[in-house]
């Protein structure tokens, strides 16, 4: 016997709600991020589904069910408002663009570019994970390091490479620094970027709890040295790298970017010039340490951060979490900053990325843009999705923005 329609419905309103207005309590809002996630992203699917299930419904006549039916009527309400936030996206991300770049920066870009604005195929949002991109070319596990499969990268390369080399883009996944794969987040940007041009690399890295911190970073590290070594036999140009990553690879991204050669973090390769030139950080972690004496930000780092990834206790050993953490590691000579996070993200605070943003424009001479994307939960980039293709076009015209300027510096 198949599901009832009032229990369809009543599921489908659960999941709504959720996603709406997820529990902001640390283990609830945890266990309710992924259906949170999917619902949100997929809400123009789920929208359809709902629409189409109510008008099956109302063929019974005076046999349709009247509480099914209000919850499916609510529920697609909810759905078309989670659709037109996402839609809404576009412009937050624009005027994020044009406060911090300024007004005219897509005007200078233009003169430059004539493919700012790719069409994402209709296909693409209504059947979002299929991943591979007609003008790029993928050259997977290249290794990097010693460390197995943990030590490998995968290289997106652009159809045609300038004589002078290409700039750079280094993705670093997420997963909570113990879980995660270099093709399993991120992927229409790696194909975004390089289709416009760029050299791609998505990393590997070592994984708690098997190998603690600092072996997460010191893997990043080492892969920025392995671009200064190997890139331009793929036609990169190694002088600009720009960084980005999502979650715990926000963390690490960020932290690479206001680390450059921290002897700590560069154990046998010390001599290499880690710098990079631009950040993105996508819903990160960057107050490991507690510093802001947030309760998410404690608890994470107590209940989980102190014993699978650290193996070290933050009464006692609380400086190995503060050099962890970028909140306090920012500096005036870090590089331009990209930090997106979701105001509904349950899993690593949308306070995390305020207070860290409000700490690098203290005292950074570069830009420090941030957009909080109202009704948005964690990972909502994982597959193209109206919200993320908004995004993923804006972080292009950032990168593309920061190497001219970059540029133009010489």
């Amino acid at each position: 016997m198949g599901i009832s329609y009032v229990a369809r419905a009543a599921a489908t309103a659960a999941l709504t709600a959720n996603a709406i207005k997820p529990s902001r309590n640390y283990f609830l809002g945890a266990s309710g991020f992924f259906p949170g996630w999917l619902t949100t992203e997929l809400a123009p699917h789920l929208l359809t589904a709902t629409v189409l299930d109510g008008a099956r419904e109302l063929t019974h006549g005076r046999n349709a069910s009247r509480l099914g039916l209000t919850l499916g009527a609510a529920s697609a309400v909810g759905l078309a408002t989670i659709v037109a936030e996402s839609r809404r996206a576009g412009d937050i991300v624009e005027e994020t663009l044009r406060e911090g770049l300024g007004a005219d920066y897509r005007a200078k870009l233009e003169e430059a570019h004539d493919d700012l604005d790719p069409v994402t195929p209709w296909h693409q949002l209504v059947w979002p994970f299929r991943v591979r991109h007609p003008d790029v070319k993928v050259i997977r596990n290249v290794r990097y390091s010693e460390y197995g499969k943990r030590g490998l990268l995968d290289l997106y390369l652009p159809r045609h490479v300038p004589p002078e080399g290409a700039p750079i883009l280094l993705a670093v996944h997420g997963g909570g620094w113990t879980i995660g794969e270099k093709h399993w987040q991120g992927i229409a940007l790696l194909n975004q970027m390089a289709a416009a041009g760029w050299v791609v690399v998505a990393i590997n890295y070592r994984l708690a709890p098997r190998d603690p911190w600092p072996a997460h970073i010191v893997d990043v590290k080492a892969a920025i040295a392995w671009l200064h070594e190997h890139g331009q036999d793929y036609g990169a140009d190694p002088s600009f790298i720009a960084i980005a990553g999502q979650s715990a690879g926000g963390h690490l991204a960020s932290l690479a970017a206001l680390t450059p050669n921290d002897p700590a973090f560069q154990p046998g390769f010390e001599h290499v010039d880690t710098t990079v030139q631009a950040c993105l950080g996508m819903y990160g972690v960057y107050d490991l340490a507690g510093a802001t004496g947030r309760k998410a930000a404690l608890q994470m780092r107590d209940q989980f951060l102190a014993d699978r990834v650290f193996k070290a206790d933050p009464t006692t050993d609380i400086d190995v979490f503060e050099r962890a953490s970028p909140y306090l590691r920012v500096n005036a000579e870090a590089p331009p900053f990209f930090v997106v996070h979701g105001e509904n993200d349950t899993l690593v605070s949308v306070h995390q990325a305020r207070d860290f943003v409000a700490a690098l424009r203290t005292v950074s001479k570069e830009p420090v843009l941030y957009t909080e994307l109202k009704g948005t939960q964690h990972a909502f980039d994982v597959f193209p999705s109206i919200r993320s293709q908004h995004v993923m076009k804006a972080v292009d015209r950032f990168l593309r923005w920061t190497y001219a300027d970059w540029q133009d510096s010489r």
